[in-house]
């Protein structure tokens, strides 16, 4: 039998529209996917194939990605915006609590989340996802000197082709994307444009340096405050921090269930092995749901 379709949802979020995609808006647990930077929610399509048929499965395009709106003129995309937009899907879906799952920046985003507001998440699963790079402290000067820089350069939108086209350079702005991957980020991340060819619909002052960021001790003391438990997925040839500083966050998630789990794949091991991490999250999950996960004391 098929797997139930999503239904597309437009949310508000203060009168900016989210788009949002679920599936089994009726069954239990929920789960709340949040994609990585510039990427889109279909990136989650493949492993959602292979999730339990009762999950009620919520998938969200962040702010200026994927189907969403874009900030109007004069504004910036800050990642605490992300979680408003997680935020009000909670609050338009009527879910007073949820599992996370984040890739990447997602998983940034659904961290910083689960440690502001611990009652609304239930469990929280990072892909590729260790934190920020902050950089150190005499960073924060010139980090500032590139936001005002990149301030003044007008958005620029990109035009390709075709499709295909898309999907290559995606392909060559990381090599470990998988042909079958790129095609679906670039299918479902493109609209045609009225000339023939075709862009990316994310918005292109995503690209803008920030002008503000954690530095590692308040990100260290964000992990200290997550409740739930936590569990880390990695690709073995996907991003990671230099072994001190992974160590050091490693250590401040007071609720990992365990070590980061290694499946063979790159920074979207999640698009590569799309059964094995759906194997992993719905185990999780449903051992977070009955008790048989339990985080250290």
């Amino acid at each position: 039998m098929p797997a139930a379709a999503f239904e597309s949802l437009t949310l508000d979020a203060e009168g900016l529209p989210l788009h949002v995609r679920q599936r089994h808006p009726h069954g239990t647990p929920a789960v709340l996917f949040l994609h990585g930077w510039l990427d889109h929610s279909h990136g989650f399509d493949p492993l959602c194939e292979h999730l339990p048929e009762g999950f009620r499965t919520v998938l969200l395009d962040f702010r200026g990605m994927g189907q969403s709106g874009h900030v109007g003129p004069g504004a910036a995309y800050h990642l605490s915006d992300h979680l408003l937009d997680v935020e009000a899907t909670l609050d338009g879906l009527t879910l007073p609590a949820v599992h996370l799952v984040g890739h990447s920046l997602g998983g940034i985003v659904a961290l910083a989340y689960a440690a502001a507001r611990p009652d609304r998440i239930l469990s929280l699963t990072l892909i590729e996802s260790l934190g920020p790079s902050g950089g150190p402290p005499e960073g924060a000067l010139q980090r500032l000197r590139g936001f005002l820089d990149d301030s003044r350069r007008p958005p620029n939108r990109k035009r390709y082709p075709s499709v295909e086209a898309a999907a290559e350079r995606l392909r060559q702005a990381n090599p470990t994307l998988s042909p079958d991957a790129a095609r679906l980020f670039a299918r479902h991340g493109t609209r045609l444009q009225p000339e023939g060819d075709v862009a990316f619909t994310f918005d292109p002052r995503h690209r803008r340096r920030f002008g503000q960021g954690f530095d590692e001790a308040q990100w260290l003391a964000l992990e200290a405050a997550v409740t739930c438990p936590v569990q880390i997925l990695r690709g073995s040839r996907g991003l990671s921090p230099s072994p001190p500083l992974l160590q050091a966050r490693l250590a401040a998630l007071r609720t990992l269930v365990g070590p980061p789990q290694v499946l063979e794949g790159g920074h979207h091991v999640h698009l590569e092995q799309p059964e094995a991490v759906a194997a992993a999250i719905a185990a999780f999950v449903t051992g977070s749901r009955d008790g048989t996960v339990v985080p250290p004391p």
